[in-house]
C-alpha cells in the first residue's frame, strides 16, 4: 500500500486528535508527512564559546549547568525559570517562559548544547527560551518544521522517525538510475533520510538538490504534457501571410520586438496546429498593434476574430484603436458589451453567425449562449490575469479549435513565465515604441505632501489630470490613506475647487465605468482610487500619479500603477509617498526611482518578495511546490525543463516501466489538473 494512502492517524503516536493538526500543516497521510520538508535547520556541529557567540543571531553554545533552575511567578501568572551555565571561561544566564518541565530536564553539573539568540548588556549575556539537548545525545543537525498550535517541531520530527520505519528498504525511486547518474543525484531513500535528519551540511545540500530537481522535473513533465495535449490539429490554418500589407496601414513603424512577436504567431497559425501564445510586454510596449496584425491576417484569410477585454471601457478603447488602424482595409468591426440593448445584441449575434462581422471586440458578453460565429479563427484576450483558463476555453469553444492569443501587461521573468503559463508559448515585447515618455519617479514622505498637491494643482491649472491611489476604501484601525476620507479632505481642505472622482472595488461595474468615462473625457481633475485602476483605460491627459502608503505595494504593482500616466505627449510624474523606514520598503522605492524597465522590476520584485507574494493568491493555478523556490532554483529549473523535454520526446505518455514512477508523481502533484 502506498504511504500516501495511509492516513496520518494510523501512524504510531498520532491518533485522531493530533491527526487534525497534521492535516492543518499539509500532512494528511504518512507519505505526505515524509514530503513535509523542514523549513530550517539548527546546526549543532560547531558550537561557539559564550564570549565569541554572535549577538541576536541563532547559534549553538556548549555549556555546563552550574546553577540549577529556579522558578518564580510574575504578574499575570507567567512562570519564569532562570538558570546559569558556563563554558569554563564565561557565564550565560538563561530564562525560560511558561515551561514547567525545564527544572526536571536540566541537571546541575551536566553539559548541554543550547540553541537560540544571545543578547548582551554591560553586565551579562543572556539567552531566552533556547532549545537544549544533552551533549551525548544531541543530533548534529536538528530539523525545524512548520508548526501549528499544539504541534511542535519536536513532535513532527518524532512522527517522521516513526514514518521512516514504514518505508520499504527497496523503496522505488521515480527517477531512473541512468538519469540519477547523469544529473549527480542521490537515491530517493538517502535523500529523504538526509533531508529530515542530515549528518552534515554537505549531505543536506545533496539531499535538497535531489528533491528540488525531482519536484521541478515532475512539474515540467506535467506542464509540457498539458501544453502538448491541447495541440490537436486545426482546420483553421492560414494559407497566406498579409503582415506586410497590414504594416502599410500603420501610421508608425513597428518595433523589432513587435515584428518578431507577429512573426512567431504567424508561424503558429500557418503550421496546422492551433496557436496558444502569450504576448507579454511592458506597459506601452504595443501589444494592441500585434493583436491587430493577427486579426487582420485571420480576417483576410476568410475567418473571424474576437478580442475579449475585462471591462467595457477597455473594450471601447480597443474598438476605437482597431477601428482607426483598420479603417483603410474596410473590415466590418463591431463591439459587443453588456450595456447594449437586447435588440442590438440580437442583431449583432445574427451578423456574427452569418459571417457579416469579421472582427468583434467585447467583454464577457462574448461568452453568452446566444453568441455564435460562422468561422471563428482567432481569440484574443487582454490582460490575462482577469481571465481564467476556463473563460479562455469557453470563448475558444465557440470555434473549431481556433487560435488563441493572450496579452498580458504584467512583466514576469521569462523563465518563470515559461512555467506559469505552461499551456502557452511565449513572445516578449522587450522594447518600447520611439517617442514613449519616460515617467520621472520620486519618493517623498508625508512632510512633503502639501508640495506634491501644489505640483498637481499647477498641472490641473494647465488642463491636465492626476491620479491618487490609496490602499483602503474607508478609514479603519490603521493609519493608511482611505479613498472616501481622502477625497473629502481634497474637496474641503487640500484642493478645494478641483473636480474629484472616486473609484474602488465596492462600486458596481456600471458605476466604475461611468467614473472612468468621466475621467477619460476630462470632466474630472483628480481620480482618487484603490488599485482597481492598475489595469485600465488610456487617459493621455493624465500626467501625475501620487501613490499613498507606497510601501504597501509590491514593485510590479507600483510599476503597473505608474503605467497609468505617461500615455500622451506630456511629461509625466509618479510620486511615491511613504513614511516607512524599514530597509526592504526603502529598497523597493529606490528601485522604482532608478528604473522604468518592467522586466528589471519584475526580477527585483521576485528577488525581494519570493514567488508566493509575487504571484499573489496563486492566481495562476500552479500546483503547490513543497521544496523548490522558483526564484532561487532557476538553474535547476532550466536543467529540469531540458530533461523533461528529452523524456517526453521518447515517451510522451510516461508508459515505459522506468517512467511509471514519474507518471505517478505527476498525477500526485497535479491531481485534477492533469489526468493520468
Amino acid at each position: 500500500m502506498s504511504l500516501f494512502r495511509m492516513p496520518i492517524q494510523d501512524l504510531k503516536g498520532v491518533g485522531p486528535k493530533r491527526a487534525r493538526l497534521f492535516e492543518k500543516i499539509g500532512a494528511p497521510s504518512v507519505g505526505a508527512l515524509l514530503r513535509l520538508y523542514p523549513r530550517a535547520y539548527e546546526d549543532m556541529t560547531s558550537p561557539y564559546p559564550i564570549r565569541e557567540a554572535p549577538l541576536n543571531e541563532p547559534c549553538a553554545i556548549q555549556a555546563t549547568l552550574y546553577r540549577a533552575p529556579t522558578e518564580t511567578r510574575v504578574r499575570g501568572g507567567m512562570l519564569l525559570c532562570k538558570c546559569r551555565v558556563t563554558d569554563g571561561v564565561s557565564d550565560l544566564e538563561i530564562t525560560f517562559f511558561n515551561n514547567p518541565y525545564v527544572k526536571d530536564r536540566l541537571v546541575e553539573g551536566e553539559t548541554y548544547l543550547f540553541y537560540g539568540k544571545l543578547s548582551a548588556n554591560f553586565l551579562k549575556r543572556e539567552m531566552l527560551s533556547p532549545e537544549f539537548y544533552p551533549i551525548e545525545s544531541c543530533p548534529p543537525i536538528i530539523p525545524i518544521y512548520r508548526q501549528t498550535q499544539g504541534l511542535s517541531s519536536r513532535m513532527i520530527s518524532n512522527a517522521v522517525k516513526h514514518a521512516f520505519l514504514l518505508l520499504p528498504h527497496d523503496l522505488r525511486d521515480p527517477i531512473p538510475a541512468p538519469l540519477r547518474t547523469q544529473q549527480h543525484l542521490c537515491p530517493l531513500r538517502n535523500a529523504l533520510e538526509q533531508i529530515h535528519f542530515p549528518s552534515n551540511m554537505e549531505e543536506l545540500r545533496e539531499a535538497r538538490h535531489r528533491m528540488i530537481f525531482e519536484e521541478l522535473l515532475v512539474l515540467q513533465l506535467g506542464l509540457l504534457r498539458m501544453k502538448s495535449r491541447e495541440r490537436e490539429r486545426t482546420s483553421l490554418c492560414l494559407t497566406k501571410d498579409y503582415t506586410e500589407e497590414f504594416y502599410r496601414l500603420l501610421p508608425f513603424t513597428p518595433t523589432n520586438a513587435q515584428k518578431r512577436a507577429v512573426q512567431e504567431a504567424m508561424a503558429d497559425m500557418t503550421g496546422g496546429r492551433p496557436m496558444n501564445r502569450l504576448v507579454q510586454g511592458d506597459v506601452g510596449s504595443g501589444k494592441t498593434a500585434v493583436a491587430a496584425a493577427l486579426c487582420y491576417n485571420v480576417v483576410e484569410n476568410g475567418m473571424q476574430a474576437a478580442l475579449m477585454a475585462p471591462t467595457e471601457i477597455l473594450a471601447h478603447q480597443h474598438y476605437e484603436t482597431l477601428s482607426s488602424i483598420l479603417a483603410p482595409a474596410d473590415i466590418p468591426i463591431a463591439r459587443l458589451t453588456g450595456s447594449l440593448t437586447a435588440s442590438k445584441k440580437k442583431k449583432l449575434a445574427e451578423q456574427l453567425q452569418a459571417g457579416e462581422i469579421r472582427l468583434v471586440i467585447g467583454t464577457h458578453a462574448l461568452l453568452s449562449e446566444g453568441v455564435t460565429f460562422q468561422n471563428l479563427g482567432l481569440v484574443v484576450t487582454d490582460e490575462q490575469h482577469r481571465f481564467g483558463v476556463a473563460q479562455r476555453a469557453a470563448l475558444a469553444s465557440k470555434g473549431n479549435n481556433p487560435h488563441l492569443l493572450v496579452m498580458s501587461a504584467t512583466p514576469i521573468p521569462r523563465t518563470l513565465a515559461l512555467m506559469i503559463y505552461g499551456d502557452l508559448d511565449l513572445s516578449v515585447l522587450d522594447e518600447l515604441p520611439p517617442g514613449r515618455q519616460k515617467i520621472e519617479t520620486y519618493a517623498i514622505d508625508s512632510s512633503k505632501r502639501t508640495r506634491a498637491f501644489h505640483y498637481m494643482q499647477k498641472h490641473i491649472d494647465q488642463g491636465l489630470q492626476c491620479y491618487i491611489i490609496c490602499p483602503t476604501i474607508e478609514e479603519g484601525d490603521n493609519d493608511m490613506a482611505a479613498v472616501l476620507q481622502y477625497a473629502d479632505k481634497l474637496r474641503t481642505e487640500w484642493m478645494p475647487g478641483t473636480r474629484i472622482g472616486i473609484l474602488h472595488g465596492r462600486m458596481k461595474a456600471r458605476e466604475k465605468e461611468s467614473v472612468m468615462e468621466d475621467f477619460a473625457s476630462g470632466q474630472l481633475d483628480i481620480l482618487v482610487s484603490t488599485t482597481v485602476v492598475e489595469v485600465g483605460v488610456d487617459v493621455p491627459n493624465a500626467v501625475v500619479m501620487l501613490i499613498e502608503n507606497a510601501e504597501r505595494y509590491g514593485l510590479s504593482q507600483l510599476h503597473q500603477l505608474r503605467g497609468r500616466v505617461g500615455r500622451g505627449t506630456h511629461r509625466s510624474t509618479c510620486i511615491l509617498l511613504s513614511d516607512a523606514q524599514n530597509d526592504e520598503a526603502l529598497t523597493r522605492l529606490q528601485v522604482m526611482c532608478r528604473t522604468s524597465n518592467g522586466f528589471e522590476i519584475a526580477d527585483e520584485d521576485l528577488r525581494l518578495r519570493g514567488p508566493g507574494d509575487f504571484f499573489g493568491s496563486r492566481q495562476h493555478g500552479l500546483p503547490d511546490l513543497k521544496i523548490a523556490d522558483m526564484a532561487q532554483d532557476l538553474e535547476t529549473l532550466k536543467q529540469a525543463q531540458e530533461v523533461a523535454r528529452t523524456i517526453l520526446a521518447q515517451d510522451f505518455a510516461l508508459e515505459q516501466p522506468e517512467h511509471r514512477g514519474l507518471r505517478a508523481e505527476v498525477n500526485q502533484l497535479f491531481q485534477t489538473l492533469v489526468g493520468g
